[in-house]
Parts: C-alpha cells; sequence; structure tokens
C-alpha cells in the first residue's frame, strides 16, 4: 500500500512547494537605488529672547514710596508699576499758593484805585497820567497771577509723573530697586520684555553661507519635537558668529533667556537609502537582498541613521554606508 501512494503523496508535495515557491516572490517588490538628497543639520543651542526689552524709568527724582510688581509678573502697557515722591515739590506749590494769594489781594487793591482813578478823572481831580499807572499796575499784576499759575502747573504736572508707567505691554524681566531707594530721573525701575517671544540663534560664521530666511528649524523641548521658521538673519557678525531669529508658534515663554536644542539645516548630499523592512539582522550584521544576474544574493551593509524621504509612501528609510551601489535592485519584502 505504501508503494501504491507514494507517488500520488509526491506529487501534492511538489504542487504544495511549488505554491509555496511562487507565493514569496508575488509579495515582494524590487527597489532600483538612485541617491537622494539629504539635508545635513546642526545642532546648536539657542535662548528665548522678547522682542522688546523695554526700561521703566522714574520721570522724577525722589524716594520709591511705592512698587506693585516684582519678577515674573504681566502687565499692560500705560500700567502704573510704583510711585515716586519728592516732597520739595509740594512745599513749592506751597509757596506759589502764598504767591497767588499775595497777588490776587494786590490786584484787588489795584483795581478799586483805578476805578476810583476813573471817576475822579471826570471831575478833573487826577491827571491822566496817573490813571495810566494804576491801569498798568493791574496789567503786571494779572500777568504775574498768570504766571504763577502756570509754574504751578508745571510743578503739579511733575508731582503727577511721580507714576511710573509700564512702557509695553508683557512680563516683568528685573527690579533693580525696592521701596525707600532713592532714584535719579530716569533711573530704571523695572525691566519689562514684551511683543512676544522668539529664539535667537548664535552660529559660527562659516555657517552663515548656508542658512537661508525662511528655512524650517527642528527644535527640541520637554513636550518633544516641534518646528519653527528662520525668519531674520542679521548681517553683522559678533565674535565670529552669526546671529538669527526663529519665530516658534508654541514657544514654552515661562523662562526668558532659557537655553532650548535646535537643529539648523545647514547644507545637503546625496546618500543611497532603502526602505527599512529590506535589512535583515542576524549575529549582529546586516543583511539586504539583492536581485542579480544569477538570482537573488543577500550582502552584507553598514547602516547609517534615518533618512527623511520626501515619498511618504516610502516609510522609513535607513541610509546605507557601504555594501550597496546605485543601480543595485533591492528586494523589499
Amino acid at each position: 500500500m505504501t508503494a501504491r501512494f507514494a507517488p500520488v503523496l509526491l506529487a501534492g508535495l511538489s504542487l504544495y512547494a511549488g505554491s509555496v515557491f511562487c507565493t514569496g516572490p508575488a509579495l515582494a517588490e524590487t527597489l532600483t537605488l538612485s541617491p537622494v538628497k539629504v539635508t545635513e543639520w546642526k545642532a546648536v543651542y539657542g535662548s528665548v529672547e522678547t522682542r522688546d526689552v523695554a526700561p521703566a524709568r522714574a520721570r522724577i527724582g525722589g524716594v520709591v514710596v511705592e512698587l506693585t510688581v516684582t519678577e515674573g509678573d504681566a502687565v499692560e502697557e500705560g500700567q502704573t508699576i510704583g510711585l515716586v515722591r519728592d516732597d520739595k515739590i509740594n512745599f513749592q506749590i506751597d509757596a506759589l499758593d502764598a504767591q497767588l494769594a499775595a497777588f490776587e489781594s494786590q490786584l484787588k487793591t489795584a483795581d478799586t484805585e483805578l476805578e476810583r482813578a476813573q471817576k475822579l478823572m471826570a471831575q478833573g481831580v487826577v491827571t491822566r497820567q496817573r490813571l495810566d499807572q494804576l491801569s498798568t499796575q493791574s496789567d503786571v499784576l494779572r500777568n504775574q497771577i498768570a504766571s504763577t499759575k502756570a509754574n504751578r502747573a508745571v510743578l503739579e504736572q511733575q508731582q503727577n509723573e511721580g507714576e511710573i508707567l509700564a512702557p509695553v505691554a508683557g512680563k516683568v524681566l528685573t527690579v533693580p530697586v525696592t521701596p525707600g531707594a532713592v532714584i535719579m530721573p530716569g533711573e530704571a525701575v523695572a525691566t519689562i520684555g514684551g511683543g512676544g517671544f522668539f529664539l535667537r540663534l548664535a552660529l559660527p560664521e562659516r555657517l552663515a553661507p548656508m542658512l537661508a530666511e525662511g528655512a524650517e528649524i527642528r527644535i527640541s523641548t520637554d513636550g518633544g519635537q516641534t518646528s519653527g521658521t528662520l525668519a531674520k538673519i542679521y548681517p553683522q557678525i559678533e565674535g565670529g558668529r552669526v546671529t538669527a531669529d526663529v519665530e516658534v508658534e508654541a514657544l514654552d515663554t515661562q523662562f526668558v533667556d532659557a537655553r532650548v536644542l535646535v537643529e539648523v539645516p545647514v547644507g545637503d548630499r546625496k546618500a543611497l537609502a532603502i526602505p527599512q523592512p529590506a535589512i535583515s539582522t542576524r549575529n549582529g550584521l546586516d543583511f539586504v537582498t539583492v536581485e542579480t544576474g544569477t538570482g537573488a544574493a543577500e550582502r552584507v551593509v553598514v547602516t547609517g541613521g534615518p533618512v527623511e524621504s520626501a515619498d511618504k509612501n516610502q516609510g522609513d528609510l535607513v541610509e546605507i554606508l557601504s555594501g550597496l551601489a546605485a543601480g543595485d535592485r533591492v528586494i523589499v519584502p
């Protein structure tokens, strides 16, 4: 019985093996290697900066009697953040008030004498010269009163300028004074950063020709990988470094001058890359199957890092440093 069914069994096994052999190549595809463009990235550190750094200055000298902000506080433009008082201004205003009272009393007397002289002038008792003198005296007193009121208004304005106002809306960075301190006119009471936040880079000057405005920048943060745009490249090189600004939408602004790891594109190069599934690893070696004139053959390759492909359908690509050449036909499972 065994001999009778042996040919049938061998025929069935041959048919099964043939079906398995045909199924393998049908599920694979062949990729012809050609160089792809790879962007070179330079890892540097950028710092979080504010667009505007404006000091809130005292407009008059005196003693800081009130200070309502501290480092890290958010302020609005024109908000009162402190008060400077100069007691001498109050004394000067009191002195002018006394002068005004004296001038007004003198003016009242001069107007009374002028009115009396005008009546006597009609009777021929007072001369025209005397009447002109009294009229001039009244005008002088009125002008003195107007001048004193103007001086008083100047002092009142100086007194009002004791309020320290925030020049821009933003965050208070530094407060170098304390209540009770004596300051001079124009001295900074607080430094405020506003106008939005951005990243500032300082790159070696040898990379300056490789930078281009509008280029995409990779940014590594605690929340993960994000991207920004190289917005401005400054033409002046200082200390062997070129300065550039990066616009970032979701930038962490908790700390100003915080350092952030950034990757900047500094050039392109050609490289060979294949999909990750085409690589198999055995005994610590990487193998790639290629088509040759005599059939499929495995080659040992040395791989590099991942490569971004413009064709999203290819998936993740891996750079091949050695073992393959352009024109090789790689079998991808």
